[in-house]
């Protein structure tokens, strides 16, 4: 039982992540990444209280991550982390509006039912 809350630790810190760095995103707005405005825009994205609490919760899922792998095996361990696609599109719906369509929801059944199945063959 452990093991799996660890996981989940695993997945929600990186969910966390990618959520925080959307935020972020959306403060800074849509650019071109070109070498004129690759400082300017670095300059921001290093100032982004949002961006940087994101990669701070990227390290300490990665930590947690190393824990998961020095305990069960990979082919166990990755397909976990597809639980954070279900996080992520049922968060961005409710925090950014992001469309959560039939064909969405159908691929949410389908990624439950794929970690389940890999869940029964620990």
């Amino acid at each position: 039982m452990f093991i799996f809350a660890l996981i989940l630790l695993g997945v929600l810190l990186n969910a966390g992540a990618q959520l925080l760095l959307k935020a972020g995103m959306m403060q800074i707005g849509h650019f071109d990444f070109t070498l004129a405005n690759a400082w300017p825009i670095g300059w921001k994205v290093a100032q982004n209280i949002p961006i940087i609490s994101g990669l701070t919760l990227y390290v300490i899922s990665v930590v947690v991550w190393l824990l998961v792998l020095s305990r069960v095996p990979v082919s166990f361990a990755y397909p976990m982390l597809s639980i954070g696609y279900i996080l992520n599109a049922i968060a961005a719906f409710y925090l950014f509006g992001e469309p959560l369509t039939s064909l969405r929801m159908l691929g949410i059944f389908v990624i439950i039912s794929g970690v389940y199945l890999v869940a029964q063959s620990q």
